[in-house]
């Protein structure tokens, strides 16, 4: 929901840091593979209860997953550049809600697991229409680069980094948190999975 909002306006700050890192020795699959490594941290950091220290490591990966995407633009966005991106980020996705549970497994484990079920369901639906629009050359309206489809949503990137930053901020919420986003990833599910049938069947219905 706040992704085509907040996209433009981080666009150019970004731009001109790759500007900054458009090396030899620099590359946007580097940069997504260092970010990934960085925010692999935010596991044990959670774990420990370190909220701080998973805090800086979940913005740095969010950052580095900015950049490696505005120099991929400078050089030419990839097909294999774009899969490592999206795969990677929805492992980073689910790891955060992990070391929230197990941080405190008696409290956060079922709303932690609710959580990760409703990215599943977010996930899933995401995907299945990315490489359907792909197979149809649908364009990507308001996304124009990115390399897969964006169907938007209630939830989406942006949402769930405010998630994850409040729940290391105050810890104590996450529960409250996990309950309340995980309903609003399913809302978002179902209307990915009825606009993106409608979509596609209509597509369907024209060419037939």
């Amino acid at each position: 929901m706040l992704d085509k909002h907040l996209h433009p306006r981080v666009k150019p700050g970004l731009n001109r840091l790759a500007a900054l890192l458009d090396r030899p020795g620099v590359s946007p699959d580097g940069l997504t593979l260092v970010g990934f490594a960085v925010g692999v941290l935010a596991l044990p950091f959670l774990a420990l209860g370190w909220y701080g220290a998973a805090l800086a490591a979940i913005a740095i990966n969010r950052l580095m997953d900015g950049l490696d995407g505005a120099l991929a633009r400078r050089r030419g966005l990839s097909d294999a550049g774009g899969f490592l991106d999206i795969a990677l980020d929805f492992l980073f996705y689910a790891l955060v809600p992990f070391g929230f549970i197990l941080a405190d497994p008696l409290h956060n484990a079922l709303p932690g697991s609710w959580l990760l079920f409703a990215f599943i369901g977010t996930g899933s639906s995401f995907l299945a229409f990315a490489a359907l629009a792909a197979k149809h050359q649908l364009d990507n309206p308001g996304y124009a680069h990115k390399s897969f489809y964006y169907l938007g949503g209630l939830t989406e990137g942006s949402e769930t980094m405010l998630l994850f930053g409040l729940s290391c901020l105050f810890p104590a919420l996450f529960t409250w948190f996990a309950w309340v986003f995980g309903a609003l990833c399913w809302l978002t599910t179902f209307t990915r999975v009825w606009s993106g049938y409608v979509t596609l069947k209509g597509l369907e219905t024209r060419q037939g």
